[in-house]
């Protein structure tokens, strides 16, 4: 569900300038959760619900492989974070040569 908010968001920021594809497979059969197509450029987003850090970890490493396969140096991390004590915010993450953008709400 948090899913179909983020994409009430976003959809009037690419209308008519770009697209973008929900569960997108690549060829080796992986499953990425958002590719936004904007200007040219080809952005992969991975959406997540907080399950603690180790769940975040691999969720970090999924998207790291999702960037090498596609040639990407830059990548993007969304969770939803439904703890009352939460940390929300943006911080950028370097894994090998990849940047990492992740966002808590």
């Amino acid at each position: 569900m948090p899913v179909c908010y983020f994409l009430l968001f976003l959809k009037p920021i690419i209308n008519g300038i770009g697209n973008y594809s929900v569960e997108s497979r690549t060829r080796n059969n992986e499953r990425m959760d958002l590719v936004i197509y904007y200007k040219g450029e080809q952005n992969v987003i991975e959406l997540k619900i907080w399950r603690g850090n180790a769940y975040n970890e691999r969720g970090e490493k999924q998207l790291s492989d999702y960037l090498e396969y596609f040639h990407l140096s830059k990548g993007y991390m969304l969770s939803f974070n439904f703890n009352k004590k939460k940390e929300t915010g943006i911080k950028e993450i370097h894994i090998g040569s990849k940047i990492l953008i992740e966002a808590v709400v």
